[in-house]
């Protein structure tokens, strides 16, 4: 099983610090989350607290991935980088595949996207994209963006998205894997038709394994079950390493973590997170190599 460092709500100036660190001590990846902006009032309630509030506070850091990612990219030699999640169908499908073939270029293929549908209409609304379209739209702009990580003179004709032939170049060396974030019944059978690895949100290890169990059925149902399948998890009940083994049993590949709160609580000093990423490498990380 790999870890990935969760960075949410971290302060920019925070991760060019963490990421060698992550890098020198056993963590595979860092991840990212994503908000272009964030609107005083919502029309849409958020989906994962019961209350429908946001889990984060006014005026919290939300970092371009893909940026960010470049830069951490050139000061790490062999940490991994993904997203939790990246909301793919608020963009256009050919800047999101510029920026992270880009990305994947200039970290030597150290890029797992990983992408959502998004939940804020008001976001949407401010980036001109449709909101109500936005599961269909995703689904042909995933087929568009492997197409032009090719490299390849390329054509598509979908009903949302047409363009004649045209190439995006540099392309990535490698294929950039593809994982799908969400619960919902849309997003998991996404995942299983069109993704690489699905991601979860806040759930129980109960949850985690039935909804493992549901993906694996439609990758069998789809004809994909022979393709390797990452799964990365954020277990809200699993923190040692017999409950790690457990997740690890059922399919999970990667447990997405912020790792300071297990060892100073809910902290935003730097020395302090530095040091929660060091303490669970050696508590947790190196005993699940």
């Amino acid at each position: 099983m790999k870890f990935v460092l969760s960075t949410s709500f971290s302060k920019v100036q925070h991760l060019t610090a963490l990421a060698p660190v992550a890098d020198s001590h056993g963590w595979e990846a860092m991840s990212f989350s994503d908000h272009v902006v964030n609107p005083e009032q919502i029309s849409t309630p958020y989906p994962y607290t019961e209350d429908g509030s946001r889990r984060w506070q006014p005026f919290t850091d939300w970092p371009d991935p893909w940026v960010t990612i470049g830069a951490l990219a050139a000061i790490t030699t062999r940490l991994r980088f993904t997203n939790n999640v990246f909301v793919l169908p608020m963009r256009n499908p050919f800047l999101v595949a510029k920026a992270i073939s880009t990305a994947a270029i200039i970290s030597e293929n150290r890029v797992t996207p990983a992408f959502g549908v998004g939940w804020s209409a008001d976001e949407f609304a401010l980036m001109q994209q449709n909101f109500k379209t936005r599961g269909k739209r995703a689904d042909e702009m995933l087929q568009i963006m492997r197409l032009l990580w090719s490299g390849e003179m390329v054509t598509y004709q979908g009903q949302h998205y047409q363009f004649d032939a045209l190439e995006m170049n540099p392309a990535p060396s490698q294929p950039i894997p593809i994982w799908i974030g969400g619960i919902s019944d849309p997003a998991m059978r996404r995942a299983a038709r069109l993704g690489d690895g699905w991601v979860t949100d806040l759930q129980t290890s109960e949850d985690i394994i039935r909804s493992i169990a549901r993906i694996q059925g439609w990758r069998r149902e789809y004809g994909r079950e022979d393709l390797s399948f990452d799964v990365m998890a954020t277990p809200s009940d699993a923190w040692t390493v017999d409950g790690y083994k457990r997740l690890a049993d059922a399919g999970v590949t990667h447990i997405l973590t912020m790792p300071w709160p297990f060892y100073h609580g809910e902290t935003d000093e730097l020395d302090k997170k530095i040091d929660g990423v060091k303490r669970y490498a050696d508590d947790i990380v190196a005993k699940m190599a």
